[in-house]
């Protein structure tokens, strides 16, 4: 007895490989989804893969992504220095006057 092959037209593919893409579930999760063995599925992805769909590794997102934790950072540490000298100016002002 020979098993009939699911055959997949390439939109059926591209359109697979760029859900993988998109999505933060695993592999195999993504294949039981599409009912696709997992390896076919890796190997569509070897085949068909396109970088622009993959938002993380566009350069200008990571630069944005750079500068705004570097924006951030200098954030908290301004905030910091604020709170310290709020509460040496509390402590000075909380002193009773004889």
């Amino acid at each position: 007895m020979s098993e009939s092959r699911q055959r997949y037209n390439e939109t059926f593919k591209r359109e697979a490989v760029k859900y993988v893409q998109e999505q933060t579930k695993s592999l195999e999760h993504i294949a039981d989804e599409l009912n696709v063995n997992p390896g076919t599925l890796r190997n569509w992805l070897g085949k068909y893969r396109e970088f622009d769909h993959e938002p993380v590794n566009k350069v200008e997102n990571l630069r944005e992504q750079s500068q705004l934790i570097d924006d951030q950072k200098r954030e908290i540490e301004d905030l910091k220095e604020e709170i310290a000298i709020l509460k040496k100016a509390m402590h000075i002002f909380s002193k009773e006057r004889n």
